[in-house]
């Protein structure tokens, strides 16, 4: 399973790295050393904690995107025999792309892992980052 740091899991939620770490202190978010000695936190338990802070999150505040790109984590795959459901947690943004089964599986997408939705008017496309 990935591990993200704080600095990374900072940048997949949209705020600062002071931020995520006084989360991490405050027990908002688990982490754990990893081999080198830095705190990490759990691709999953980041996945649950990014949709638990977007729905949480003010609803009249203001989000752009640079490019139609939204980096984020994977919070759930939904896979069928031919077609799949992947939902990204982009800080407040939630977004879900359809797309086939085989995509899914050559990307090697999981819950928890880092990836990016570009958005082209109503599709969303996915790349794993």
């Amino acid at each position: 399973m990935q591990s993200y740091t704080i600095g990374q899991a900072a940048r997949l939620l949209g705020v600062s790295p002071d931020t995520a770490r006084r989360w991490a202190d405050a027990g908002r978010v688990a982490t754990h050393r990893d081999e080198s000695g830095r705190r990490v936190i759990d691709g999953k338990s980041l996945a649950a904690f990014s949709v638990e802070l977007a729905q949480s999150e003010d609803e009249d505040a203001s989000y752009t995107s640079a490019r139609n790109a939204f980096p984020g984590i994977v919070t759930a795959i939904k896979l069928g025999d031919i077609a799949a459901q992947v939902t990204i947690q982009a800080g407040p943004h939630r977004l879900v792309s359809l797309l086939t089964r085989e995509a899914v599986e050559e990307l090697g997408l999981e819950v928890g892992m880092q990836a990016t939705a570009r958005v082209k008017s109503t599709s969303v496309h996915i790349d794993r980052t």
